[in-house]
């Protein structure tokens, strides 16, 4: 029997802009979106003899080692109770694309100790659904997934040219200077001493615009509103930081900040504006715990 071999494809103009997960979606068939995920995370995919990220978009005469699948171990099963979280988060549904107030404490895609992630609990609702854009694992609220390749393709490219308005809540430690500030620092991904992938402020990095609106003040927080006209990692918490007030519950960028009764990241995308295929917003309220952090400030003014 011919063992089989990793294939080396050369991408055309027509696959231009895709993402490589999605492209490897295809090239693969009916296998599990997790184990395309690992493939990409164990340096079995390359593009261009080196490895990259799941959400790396391919251009045109690229080279992306397609690596064989038989011998893979089986993707792990979903739970089922996840799935189930998951289909009731589902805030809207049409042919285009469906829209999710996810909950905190879901990565995207499998890693740390996971061997799926959202993208897979998803798929497994509908085997269409291409995620176009992320949200932090602790991060909660509105997220879009698109439905088809087209879908995906219109939507990819009008997050790219910040066509969406996308606006967050968060609670941040200490207070801001003003009511609005305006953080535009470049940002750059790095790895600590520890070996922990960060963010920080750097001219080299990508460049990052964030506007905070204080929406109510406490003694020793401030609640707001984040636009962001950007979509870098972290952005918003590494903004925060920056401002001199970071995200609460941000174990990363302000270890030790810790507010009784808060035990997640207060962050959640409350509110999305997307421009295709009609004009439409989406919406999804503060989760109930983080509402009652809020109503406990309140008491100790």
């Amino acid at each position: 029997m011919t063992t089989p071999r990793a294939r080396d494809v050369e991408i055309g103009p027509d696959r231009s802009g895709q993402r490589l997960d999605n492209f490897l979606m295809r090239e693969l068939g009916n296998v599990p979106r997790a184990l395309v995920y690992r493939l990409i995370r164990t340096g079995q995919v390359r593009i261009n003899g080196g490895r990259a990220k799941p959400m790396k978009k391919l251009a045109t005469g690229d080279r992306v080692r397609v690596p064989p699948v038989r011998d893979q171990a089986p993707a792990a099963k979903l739970p089922t109770a996840r799935i189930e979280q998951v289909r009731a988060a589902i805030l809207h549904r049409q042919k285009e694309f469906l829209v999710l107030d996810k909950p905190s404490g879901l990565a995207s895609q499998p890693g740390s100790g996971l061997a799926w992630g959202l993208n897979d609990l998803v798929a497994a609702i509908d085997e269409q659904a291409v995620p176009v854009h992320r949200l932090d694992r602790e991060t909660s609220g509105v997220m879009v997934f698109a439905l088809g390749r087209r879908a995906a393709r219109e939507l990819q490219q009008a997050f790219r040219r910040h066509t969406v308005d996308k606006r967050y809540l968060a609670l941040l430690t200490g207070h801001l200077p003003e009511d609005r500030v305006v953080i535009d620092a470049p940002l750059k991904k790095i790895r600590d001493a520890g070996g922990q992938h960060r963010v920080v402020v750097d001219p080299d990095g990508q460049s990052a615009r964030t506007t905070f609106k204080v929406l109510e003040r406490f003694r020793d927080h401030d609640f707001v509103e984040a636009e962001i006209e950007s979509g870098r990692t972290h952005q918003i918490r590494v903004h925060a930081a920056e401002a001199g007030a970071p995200v609460a519950g941000d174990d990363r960028y302000d270890p030790g900040g810790d507010l009784p009764g808060l035990e997640r990241l207060f962050l959640h995308a409350a509110y999305l504006r997307l421009p295709w295929p009609d004009d439409q917003v989406f919406s999804a309220p503060l989760p109930d715990e983080l509402t009652a952090v809020l109503d406990a400030l309140r008491t100790r003014r």
